[in-house]
């Protein structure tokens, strides 16, 4: 006869130690905040993610942009509303220093409402593929090449006539 089914002595069953971290509502809540953080950078870092490029308003007959907010070296995309239309356009500086602003469309390409992206120190036109260096913006006219869009810089801002925006109703 074995000893351990006769014997009556209780085995010892080894419990695991109770949980002592934090309860899942605090893990959940952390990783929803570290989620907005994550998409809200990525959506200023990336127009287009939620909603597309933000909406400017023209005071006093312009639309300033901060001079500060486009010297990265980023294509920065913008919409402006204005009879009925819905105006896009891009800035960026170019690596030659200067702040170049285009309508993101060209007079080829427009009707297909595909704009353009940046890859580095290019501008790409989603619909063709044509690259053009981020130097040429405003200073080559026609084809696929970014519309140019006249500007003048104050100091601190970009300045953009709502007139000149507006005459460019026709691409969008």
């Amino acid at each position: 006869m074995n000893r351990r089914q006769n014997d009556p002595r209780p085995i010892a069953v080894a419990a695991s130690a109770p949980y002592s971290g934090p309860g899942h509502a605090v893990i959940i809540a952390a990783l929803i905040a570290l989620a907005l953080l994550f998409f809200s950078n990525l959506s200023r870092a990336h127009a287009g993610f939620f909603g597309g490029p933000p909406v400017v308003k023209a005071q006093a007959g312009t639309v300033k942009i901060p001079v500060a907010d486009v010297s990265d070296g980023k294509a920065h995309f913008y919409r402006f509303k204005t009879g009925g239309k819905e105006i896009q356009f891009f800035v960026i500086k170019s690596r030659d220093g200067v702040l170049r602003t285009a309508l993101n469309a060209c007079d080829v390409c427009f009707p297909e409402k595909k704009g353009y992206t940046q890859d580095g120190e290019f501008m790409v036109c989603k619909n063709c593929g044509q690259r053009f260096h981020a130097s040429r913006v405003m200073e080559v006219k026609g084809g696929c090449n970014p519309s140019p869009l006249p500007r003048t810089i104050d100091g601190k801002s970009v300045v953009i006539r709502e007139t000149d925006l507006a005459a460019d109703a026709k691409f969008f």
